[in-house]
């Protein structure tokens, strides 16, 4: 296998847009990130591969035919009016229309699609799209930065053509919705998230209550943090929810959001978590996907919106963790002082960081997490004795 058992899906124009200039999504974190692992000798030049083409075809397999229709025209120069674009979650403050807006994330749908490919056919034992992570787009609304959901096309596609079961675990701090909606009702799709509770936070969603519907009833498990939450209390409602839910359901592939937003650093969401917490998540991942699944495991980004400072070291310790590689201790001198004169900010210069403050709650906030989290795997014990895994 060239260049070994593991891919980096990239494409250079997919790090170079922008939703808006003032918008707090910025698509150059998926730069940032690959050439921070180049500079930190944890990713080889013969792993990064490009994408392959998807078609609006691949695009219908879980969104609405119109809605693609309407996407395509919020893209031309001759757009229709915002009262229009705004039925479908467009030209708002979250999801501006912007030009090419169409074509560029449908190629985000596509490194999403390349990454499961390459792993479902054998020619890598895992592999990563980190431009992907849209996981609030709904089947006919655009919705919290994503317009086309990249992971549930790639799932589907996994699910149809290869016929393998896949569990999706989702790490951003924000509920993945939009995955967790499409797959509702399926039962070859586990859908995990493990995020601030909706009752706080973006979109209000991924209570407890939320299990999967019909043949997909017990096949969605959610996983409602408070806020300030720390790396201690998200690591132990991880292990006491996600191994036992994965297990159960036995998958062929595990597919992995990474959103960095849960780190205590990011503006958009209140999780208090350090690299070194994350960096637990995504090895605790990848021992899951050894176990459990001959090592499969497809790696996407997502949310992450301290875009400079945190998410590049995120995503190399997500990177790192998928390849079995290690980093240094040092950010390289070199990539930090030429990406802190290109974007004029001063960059970390270590992989590790500070925690915060401890929160004066925080023995009360732990404790809240455990209920919620006893709670729900006795919730879903009950269904799943109600129908025997598959």
């Amino acid at each position: 296998m060239s260049g070994g058992p593991y891919r980096f899906v990239f494409d250079p124009e997919l790090a170079a847009f922008q939703l808006a200039p003032d918008h707090p999504f910025k698509p150059v974190r998926y730069e940032l990130a690959r050439t921070l692992l180049l500079a930190a000798g944890a990713l080889e030049p013969a792993e990064v591969v490009p994408p392959r083409p998807v078609t609006d075809e691949d695009l219908l397999t879980v969104h609405d035919e119109r809605y693609v229709a309407v996407v395509k025209a919020a893209s031309s120069p001759s757009r229709p009016a915002d009262a229009q674009l705004q039925r479908h979650g467009l030209a708002t403050a979250d999801n501006p229309a912007f030009p090419r807006m169409h074509e560029l994330v449908r190629g985000v749908v596509a490194a999403t699609v390349t990454a499961v490919e390459l792993v479902a056919s054998g020619e890598a034992l895992r592999a990563a799209s980190l431009a992907g992570g849209l996981h609030h787009a709904l089947r006919d609304r655009a919705s919290g930065f994503c317009v086309y959901n990249d992971l549930a096309v790639a799932i589907r596609r996994a699910v149809d053509r290869h016929g393998l079961r896949v569990a999706y675990v989702d790490v951003d701090a924000h509920h993945g919705d939009g995955v967790q909606w499409l797959f509702y009702d399926e039962p070859r799709v586990l859908t995990v998230s493990v995020h601030e509770s909706g009752r706080y936070l973006f979109p209000g969603t991924g209570f407890t209550y939320e299990t999967g519907n019909g043949d997909g009833r017990g096949s969605a498990v959610n996983v409602p943090l408070e806020p300030f939450t720390d790396d201690d209390s998200f690591l132990e409602c991880f292990d006491a929810v996600v191994p036992r839910a994965l297990r159960r359901f036995a998958p062929d592939l595990i597919v992995v959001q990474a959103g960095a937003d849960m780190h205590h650093r990011d503006p958009l969401a209140d999780l208090a978590l350090t690299l070194h917490g994350m960096r637990g998540a995504y090895e605790r991942l990848v021992s899951l996907a050894e176990e459990l699944t001959g090592g499969r495991m497809v790696l996407t980004g997502g949310g992450g919106y301290d875009a400079y400072r945190t998410v590049p070291r995120a995503w190399a310790l997500a990177w790192a963790a998928l390849a079995g590689r290690a980093l240094p201790h040092e950010v390289p001198a070199a990539w930090r002082a030429e990406w802190g004169e290109r974007l004029g900010v001063a960059l970390p210069e270590t992989f590790a960081d500070d925690p915060p403050e401890p929160s004066p709650r925080a023995a009360a906030i732990a404790s809240r997490n455990r209920s919620v989290a006893d709670r729900l795997m006795k919730q879903l014990e009950e269904i799943w004795d109600e129908a025997p895994a598959a």
